[in-house]
Protein backbone atom coordinates (compact mmCIF):
# COMPACT_ATOMS: atom_id res chain seq x y z
CA UNK A 1 0.00 0.00 0.00
CA UNK A 2 1.58 3.31 -1.16
CA UNK A 3 1.76 5.96 1.87
CA UNK A 4 -0.55 8.66 2.13
CA UNK A 5 1.56 12.32 1.29
CA UNK A 6 0.25 14.33 4.28
CA UNK A 7 -1.59 17.33 3.98
CA UNK A 8 -0.34 18.82 7.40
CA UNK A 9 2.62 17.81 9.04
CA UNK A 10 3.03 18.48 12.64
CA UNK A 11 6.59 18.10 14.58
CA UNK A 12 7.59 19.45 18.05
CA UNK A 13 4.59 21.71 18.16
CA UNK A 14 4.69 23.38 21.60
CA UNK A 15 2.69 26.59 22.70
CA UNK A 16 3.32 28.24 26.34
CA UNK A 17 1.75 31.34 27.85
CA UNK A 18 3.45 33.92 29.48
CA UNK A 19 1.68 35.22 32.93
CA UNK A 20 2.36 38.08 35.05
CA UNK A 21 5.28 37.28 37.35
CA UNK A 22 6.65 35.26 34.79
CA UNK A 23 5.00 32.46 35.55
CA UNK A 24 4.05 30.04 32.03
CA UNK A 25 1.43 28.12 31.57
CA UNK A 26 2.49 25.07 28.99
CA UNK A 27 -0.76 24.28 27.14
CA UNK A 28 0.75 22.37 24.47
CA UNK A 29 4.16 19.97 24.35
CA UNK A 30 5.83 18.42 21.09
CA UNK A 31 3.06 17.37 19.19
CA UNK A 32 4.13 15.54 16.56
CA UNK A 33 1.48 14.07 13.81
CA UNK A 34 0.04 14.01 10.47
CA UNK A 35 -3.29 14.17 8.18
CA UNK A 36 -3.41 13.19 4.64
CA UNK A 37 -5.92 13.62 1.82
CA UNK A 38 -9.03 11.84 2.61
CA UNK A 39 -8.18 11.30 5.88
CA UNK A 40 -9.75 12.52 9.44
CA UNK A 41 -7.90 12.78 12.18
CA UNK A 42 -9.92 13.31 15.88
CA UNK A 43 -8.03 14.78 18.70
CA UNK A 44 -9.59 14.11 21.89
CA UNK A 45 -9.25 14.73 25.87
CA UNK A 46 -10.93 15.94 28.07
CA UNK A 47 -11.43 19.68 28.67
CA UNK A 48 -8.62 21.61 28.93
CA UNK A 49 -6.06 19.95 27.71
CA UNK A 50 -4.91 21.93 24.66
CA UNK A 51 -6.46 20.65 21.95
CA UNK A 52 -8.10 24.30 21.12
CA UNK A 53 -5.26 25.97 21.84
CA UNK A 54 -3.35 23.88 19.12
CA UNK A 55 -5.94 24.35 16.78
CA UNK A 56 -5.04 28.47 17.37
CA UNK A 57 -1.57 27.67 16.98
CA UNK A 58 -1.94 26.43 13.39
CA UNK A 59 -4.61 29.64 12.54
CA UNK A 60 -1.64 32.20 13.56
CA UNK A 61 -4.81 33.13 16.32
CA UNK A 62 -2.62 33.14 19.78
CA UNK A 63 -2.76 36.13 22.06
CA UNK A 64 -0.13 38.24 22.17
CA UNK A 65 1.54 36.50 25.39
CA UNK A 66 1.70 33.21 23.65
CA UNK A 67 4.88 31.49 22.56
CA UNK A 68 4.95 28.92 20.00
CA UNK A 69 7.73 26.58 18.76
CA UNK A 70 8.13 23.61 16.51
CA UNK A 71 6.85 23.15 12.70
CA UNK A 72 3.89 22.64 11.27
CA UNK A 73 4.57 22.50 6.74
CA UNK A 74 1.11 22.68 5.01
CA UNK A 75 2.61 22.08 1.50
CA UNK A 76 5.65 24.32 1.71
CA UNK A 77 4.43 26.59 4.41
CA UNK A 78 5.57 26.67 7.63
CA UNK A 79 1.90 27.50 9.16
CA UNK A 80 3.57 28.72 12.85
CA UNK A 81 6.64 30.67 11.00
CA UNK A 82 4.02 32.69 8.68
CA UNK A 83 3.02 36.53 9.55
CA UNK A 84 -0.19 37.53 9.60
CA UNK A 85 -0.36 38.82 6.33
CA UNK A 86 0.28 35.44 4.85
CA UNK A 87 -2.27 33.84 7.26
CA UNK A 88 -4.82 36.69 6.24
CA UNK A 89 -4.13 36.44 2.81
CA UNK A 90 -3.14 32.82 2.08
CA UNK A 91 -3.69 30.24 4.70
CA UNK A 92 -7.20 30.93 6.46
CA UNK A 93 -9.91 29.92 4.00
CA UNK A 94 -7.71 29.19 1.34
CA UNK A 95 -5.75 26.33 2.26
CA UNK A 96 -7.09 25.73 6.13
CA UNK A 97 -11.04 25.95 6.22
CA UNK A 98 -12.12 26.51 9.63
CA UNK A 99 -15.48 25.12 10.80
CA UNK A 100 -15.67 26.69 14.42
CA UNK A 101 -17.20 25.96 18.00
CA UNK A 102 -20.27 27.24 18.24
CA UNK A 103 -21.07 28.21 14.95
CA UNK A 104 -23.86 30.67 15.55
CA UNK A 105 -21.47 33.01 17.35
CA UNK A 106 -19.01 32.73 14.14
CA UNK A 107 -21.65 34.05 11.92
CA UNK A 108 -22.26 37.41 11.90
CA UNK A 109 -25.73 38.48 13.25
CA UNK A 110 -26.53 41.19 11.71
CA UNK A 111 -26.32 39.56 7.86
CA UNK A 112 -27.93 36.82 5.51
CA UNK A 113 -26.13 33.37 5.44
CA UNK A 114 -26.34 34.34 1.61
CA UNK A 115 -24.83 37.47 2.01
CA UNK A 116 -22.02 36.20 4.27
CA UNK A 117 -21.24 33.02 1.35
CA UNK A 118 -21.81 36.04 -0.86
CA UNK A 119 -18.91 37.92 0.32
CA UNK A 120 -16.39 34.70 1.23
CA UNK A 121 -16.62 33.16 -2.62
CA UNK A 122 -16.30 37.04 -3.77
CA UNK A 123 -12.83 36.99 -1.14
CA UNK A 124 -11.67 33.33 -1.33
CA UNK A 125 -12.39 32.66 -4.98
CA UNK A 126 -12.74 35.71 -7.34
CA UNK A 127 -15.45 34.96 -9.06
CA UNK A 128 -17.15 38.74 -10.06
CA UNK A 129 -20.65 39.33 -11.45
CA UNK A 130 -23.54 39.53 -9.49
CA UNK A 131 -25.26 36.71 -11.21
CA UNK A 132 -21.99 34.22 -10.98
CA UNK A 133 -21.49 35.51 -7.36
CA UNK A 134 -25.29 34.41 -6.62
CA UNK A 135 -25.01 30.63 -8.08
CA UNK A 136 -21.34 30.43 -6.37
CA UNK A 137 -22.57 31.07 -2.74
CA UNK A 138 -25.83 28.35 -3.60
CA UNK A 139 -23.20 25.95 -5.31
CA UNK A 140 -21.25 26.14 -1.79
CA UNK A 141 -24.55 25.85 0.15
CA UNK A 142 -25.60 22.78 -1.37
CA UNK A 143 -22.18 21.27 -0.91
CA UNK A 144 -22.85 21.40 3.01
CA UNK A 145 -26.84 20.58 2.49
CA UNK A 146 -27.68 23.78 3.40
CA UNK A 147 -31.56 24.49 2.05
CA UNK A 148 -31.22 27.38 -0.41
CA UNK A 149 -34.52 28.74 0.77
CA UNK A 150 -32.89 29.03 3.93
CA UNK A 151 -30.20 31.09 2.90
CA UNK A 152 -31.96 34.72 3.25
CA UNK A 153 -32.51 34.36 6.98
CA UNK A 154 -30.31 35.50 9.68
CA UNK A 155 -28.37 32.79 12.23
CA UNK A 156 -30.71 33.45 14.98
CA UNK A 157 -33.68 32.44 12.79
CA UNK A 158 -31.29 28.75 11.97
CA UNK A 159 -31.79 26.26 14.21
CA UNK A 160 -28.46 24.71 15.68
CA UNK A 161 -27.89 21.99 12.86
CA UNK A 162 -28.56 24.62 10.21
CA UNK A 163 -26.06 26.73 11.55
CA UNK A 164 -23.64 24.61 11.77
CA UNK A 165 -24.17 23.62 7.98
CA UNK A 166 -23.53 27.76 7.06
CA UNK A 167 -20.53 27.53 9.13
CA UNK A 168 -19.48 24.36 6.86
CA UNK A 169 -20.66 25.68 3.79
CA UNK A 170 -18.08 29.12 4.50
CA UNK A 171 -15.27 26.78 5.51
CA UNK A 172 -15.64 24.68 2.38
CA UNK A 173 -15.90 28.06 0.03
CA UNK A 174 -11.86 27.78 -0.59
CA UNK A 175 -11.37 24.31 -1.56
CA UNK A 176 -9.09 24.33 1.13
CA UNK A 177 -6.95 21.12 1.38
CA UNK A 178 -7.22 21.09 4.95
CA UNK A 179 -10.73 21.20 7.45
CA UNK A 180 -10.17 21.97 10.86
CA UNK A 181 -13.11 21.42 13.14
CA UNK A 182 -12.99 22.90 16.35
CA UNK A 183 -15.81 20.91 18.74
CA UNK A 184 -18.32 20.83 15.98
CA UNK A 185 -20.74 19.07 17.61
CA UNK A 186 -21.24 20.91 20.89
CA UNK A 187 -24.45 22.14 21.85
CA UNK A 188 -25.96 19.63 19.59
CA UNK A 189 -28.26 16.42 19.84
CA UNK A 190 -27.28 12.99 19.33
CA UNK A 191 -29.19 12.78 15.57
CA UNK A 192 -27.59 16.45 15.12
CA UNK A 193 -24.22 15.08 15.70
CA UNK A 194 -24.28 11.77 13.37
CA UNK A 195 -25.55 14.36 10.77
CA UNK A 196 -22.84 16.60 10.69
CA UNK A 197 -19.96 14.18 11.15
CA UNK A 198 -21.44 12.22 8.01
CA UNK A 199 -21.24 15.67 6.45
CA UNK A 200 -17.93 16.36 7.31
CA UNK A 201 -17.04 12.71 6.46
CA UNK A 202 -18.59 12.94 3.20
CA UNK A 203 -16.42 15.96 1.92
CA UNK A 204 -13.29 13.84 3.29
CA UNK A 205 -14.13 11.25 1.38
CA UNK A 206 -14.19 13.04 -1.82
CA UNK A 207 -10.24 12.33 -1.47
CA UNK A 208 -9.33 15.67 -1.74
CA UNK A 209 -8.85 17.02 1.71
CA UNK A 210 -7.95 16.22 5.29
CA UNK A 211 -9.89 16.78 7.91
CA UNK A 212 -8.36 17.50 11.40
CA UNK A 213 -11.56 16.75 14.17
CA UNK A 214 -10.82 18.73 17.82
CA UNK A 215 -13.50 16.86 19.87
CA UNK A 216 -14.04 15.57 23.55
CA UNK A 217 -17.27 13.61 22.42
CA UNK A 218 -16.00 10.43 21.52
CA UNK A 219 -18.92 8.67 20.05
CA UNK A 220 -18.22 11.24 17.21
CA UNK A 221 -14.83 10.36 17.21
CA UNK A 222 -15.48 6.89 16.11
CA UNK A 223 -17.95 7.47 13.80
CA UNK A 224 -15.66 10.17 11.85
CA UNK A 225 -12.09 9.72 12.22
CA UNK A 226 -9.37 6.83 10.50
CA UNK A 227 -7.01 7.71 13.49
CA UNK A 228 -6.92 9.58 16.87
CA UNK A 229 -4.63 11.51 18.92
CA UNK A 230 -5.43 11.34 22.88
CA UNK A 231 -4.16 14.46 24.15
CA UNK A 232 -3.50 15.01 27.85
CA UNK A 233 -2.30 17.65 29.74
CA UNK A 234 -1.06 19.62 26.94
CA UNK A 235 0.69 16.11 26.22
CA UNK A 236 -0.05 13.94 22.96
CA UNK A 237 -0.37 10.85 24.65
CA UNK A 238 -1.10 8.25 22.08
CA UNK A 239 -1.42 7.99 18.71
CA UNK A 240 -3.38 5.12 17.22
CA UNK A 241 -6.20 3.95 14.31
CA UNK A 242 -9.34 4.41 14.81
CA UNK A 243 -10.84 0.75 14.39
CA UNK A 244 -8.25 -0.97 16.77
CA UNK A 245 -8.36 2.12 19.29
CA UNK A 246 -12.42 1.72 19.57
CA UNK A 247 -12.65 -1.56 18.92
CA UNK A 248 -10.01 -5.02 19.57
CA UNK A 249 -7.26 -4.66 20.63
CA UNK A 250 -8.08 -1.34 21.89
CA UNK A 251 -6.39 1.77 23.64
CA UNK A 252 -2.94 1.05 25.13
CA UNK A 253 -2.71 3.95 27.30
CA UNK A 254 -4.04 3.87 30.84
CA UNK A 255 -5.52 7.28 30.21
CA UNK A 256 -7.36 6.62 26.57
CA UNK A 257 -8.86 3.55 28.67
CA UNK A 258 -10.04 5.36 31.11
CA UNK A 259 -11.83 7.58 28.51
CA UNK A 260 -13.45 4.63 26.93
CA UNK A 261 -14.29 3.11 29.62
CA UNK A 262 -16.02 6.32 31.33
CA UNK A 263 -18.43 6.22 28.53
CA UNK A 264 -22.41 5.19 29.75
CA UNK A 265 -22.01 2.58 26.42
CA UNK A 266 -19.02 0.41 28.35
CA UNK A 267 -17.88 0.33 31.74
CA UNK A 268 -19.82 3.62 32.94
CA UNK A 269 -16.54 4.10 35.68
CA UNK A 270 -14.42 7.50 35.38
CA UNK A 271 -11.56 8.40 35.25
CA UNK A 272 -10.43 9.37 39.36
CA UNK A 273 -9.19 12.53 40.06
CA UNK A 274 -8.61 15.67 37.96
CA UNK A 275 -6.37 16.83 35.51
CA UNK A 276 -3.17 18.92 36.55
CA UNK A 277 -2.52 22.56 36.33
CA UNK A 278 -1.02 22.96 32.95
CA UNK A 279 0.58 25.79 34.63
CA UNK A 280 2.32 23.19 37.73
CA UNK A 281 2.75 20.05 36.01
CA UNK A 282 4.66 18.01 37.45
CA UNK A 283 7.97 16.71 36.17
CA UNK A 284 7.64 13.35 35.18
CA UNK A 285 3.92 11.89 33.99
CA UNK A 286 1.19 13.48 34.57
CA UNK A 287 -1.31 10.88 34.43
CA UNK A 288 0.64 9.25 37.32
CA UNK A 289 -1.37 10.57 40.24
CA UNK A 290 -4.41 9.33 38.42
CA UNK A 291 -2.90 6.26 37.43
CA UNK A 292 -3.09 2.41 38.31
CA UNK A 293 -0.89 1.02 37.11
CA UNK A 294 1.95 4.26 37.96
CA UNK A 295 5.41 3.18 39.68
CA UNK A 296 8.53 5.47 40.74
CA UNK A 297 9.54 5.12 37.30
CA UNK A 298 7.16 7.31 36.34
CA UNK A 299 8.46 10.12 38.25
CA UNK A 300 10.99 10.60 34.78
CA UNK A 301 8.78 11.68 31.99
CA UNK A 302 7.92 8.50 29.48
CA UNK A 303 9.05 8.95 25.63
CA UNK A 304 7.08 8.28 22.77
CA UNK A 305 7.58 4.97 21.63
CA UNK A 306 5.31 3.26 18.75
CA UNK A 307 2.53 6.27 19.15
CA UNK A 308 2.55 5.38 23.40
CA UNK A 309 3.86 8.16 25.51
CA UNK A 310 3.57 5.72 28.34
CA UNK A 311 5.72 3.30 31.00
CA UNK A 312 3.53 1.07 31.21
CA UNK A 313 1.13 0.89 28.53
CA UNK A 314 -0.88 -2.22 27.53
CA UNK A 315 0.20 -5.04 26.07
CA UNK A 316 -2.04 -7.30 23.49
CA UNK A 317 -1.63 -9.79 26.94
CA UNK A 318 -3.43 -7.07 29.37
CA UNK A 319 -5.93 -6.23 26.63
CA UNK A 320 -6.92 -9.96 26.38
CA UNK A 321 -7.50 -9.90 29.80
Amino acid sequence: MTERIPVLSVRGLSVRFRMPGGHRIAAVTDAHFDVAAGECLALIGESGCGKSVLASALLGLLPANAQSAGTAHLGDLDLLAADERTLARTIRGRLVGLIPQSPAAHLTPVRTIRSQLEETVAALTGTRGRTAVRAAAEAAAERAAFPTDHLDRHPHELSGGLAQRAATALALVGDAPLLLADEPTTGLDRDLVDHTVDELRRHVDTGRRALLVITHDLTAAERIADRVAVMYAGRIVELADSDAFFGAPGPRHPYSRGLLQALPDRAFTPIPGMPPELGDLPEGCSFAPRCERASATCASLPPTTGGIACHHPYVPEDLRA
